[in-house]
């Protein structure tokens, strides 16, 4: 059985972007996207207009400072390989504490349209909440170039004012 990562967000948290479950690489890292080939990190930075960092507190500290909380919808999976069409025996976080010890969360960036659909699989939607589904940044995901994944993950630029 595969365990996430607790999440990485604050009180001040607004926007939760939430993935899947954690690849083999980010297990082994124990870092969000550690995967050199998936491009989330390169996404935000660029985003931000920020040179990406080596160092993984970097990564957070960007997070942090823009208020943006990183989680997954899963808890424990069982899964051979990184890729989410192999998870089984699926287990999710529990969102309905999670929101309650984290009132500023209002926007909710689902990082694939596995993360989305597993989502709704286990939690309800809430009226309270605006979701959107933003292409993976997987270098699996080749059907999309980075300049059009960037334009979509704008949407998180966009809850932030």
């Amino acid at each position: 059985m595969k365990k996430a990562f607790q999440p990485l967000v604050n009180q001040n948290s607004k926007i939760l972007i939430l993935g899947t479950m954690p690849g083999e690489k980010s297990l082994e890292l124990q870092e969000y996207y550690g995967n050199r080939g998936n491009s989330f990190w390169k996404l935000l930075f660029t985003l931000f207009d920020q040179k990406l960092p080596e160092s993984y507190s970097e990564k957070k500290q960007l997070l942090e400072e823009n208020n943006i909380a990183l989680w997954d919808v899963l808890e424990f999976c069982e899964r051979t390989g990184s890729l989410d069409s192999n998870i089984k025996n699926e287990v999710a976080n529990d969102f309905e504490a999670f929101y309650e010890k984290y009132p500023s969360i209002k926007y909710v960036f689902f990082s694939s349209k596995n993360a989305s659909n597993y989502y709704d699989k286990y939690v309800e939607r809430r009226n309270d909440l605006k979701y959107t589904v933003l292409p993976s940044p997987s270098g699996a995901n080749a059907s999309k170039t980075f300049l059009q994944k960037l334009s979509e993950w704008e949407a998180i630029m966009e809850a932030l004012k």
